[in-house]
């Protein structure tokens, strides 16, 4: 998922303000390891403006995962990628814009979602299915433009809209486990790389010329 852009602790109000926290310091830290008075000291709001709104630490985790999923979906929807008259060229650039976003500090571009569900999948099951529900439910908005490729090529196989743009997901998220575990972004933007042709393949199109990258062949008459 990308990164909405970090408000000041003096604009907005108090939860407001400690969902956009919650959203950078447990990407940065982990959810277990961040604690409430972090969560206070990055909102600039005192405990009891915390516990004012969230009972627990675990209700503020299930409120972030459904504000992440609201702030991200208004991104998304206004992303350039929808702008293609053809639907196989909107996934496409869909894939494009991801690989774009994969930018500044490791905790920034990665996703607040999939860093608890990595956390409390087992732990705390109501963290657990706000997670999925974002996750998945980003994931069903490119079911759509899919389905119209899938007609429009007459593609005939073993695969479903839904399951694909639920692979788009599970890449994404293992691109940010791999930069995560580096450090290193251009490990995310090589996992959209090949996300990228392996939808390409799907749809009988050839490779897109790596124009990233590029690499001089080399022939008989070169040293």
């Amino acid at each position: 998922m990308p990164r909405p852009t970090k408000q000041s602790p003096e604009r907005g109000d108090a939860r407001t303000r400690l969902l956009e926290a919650a959203r950078d310091v447990i990407r940065q830290k982990g959810f277990a390891a961040t604690t409430v008075d972090d969560l206070c000291q990055s909102a600039g709001v005192t405990k009891g403006a915390f516990f004012h709104h969230f009972k627990t630490k675990d209700a503020l985790g299930v409120a972030a995962a459904d504000f992440w999923a609201e702030t991200t979906s208004a991104l998304f929807e206004g992303a350039p990628y929808h702008e293609p008259d053809d639907p196989l060229d909107r996934v496409l650039a869909y894939l494009e814009f991801r690989r774009a976003i994969i930018d500044g500090e490791t905790f920034e571009y990665t996703c607040l979602v999939g860093t608890m569900t990595q956390e409390v999948h087992d732990s705390i099951p109501a963290i657990r299915d706000a997670c999925a529900k974002s996750i998945f439910g980003h994931a069903a908005t490119l079911e759509a433009d899919i389905e119209a490729a899938r007609l429009q090529r007459r593609i005939d196989a073993g695969w479903t809209a839904e399951s694909l743009a639920r692979h788009t997901q599970a890449v994404l998220q293992g691109g940010f486990i791999l930069a995560k575990a580096t450090g290193n972004p251009d490990l995310a933007r090589e996992s959209v790389d090949h996300l990228e042709r392996y939808v390409r393949g799907l749809f009988g199109l050839d490779a897109a010329p790596d124009t990233r990258n590029p690499t001089k062949e080399k022939t008989n008459d070169q040293p």
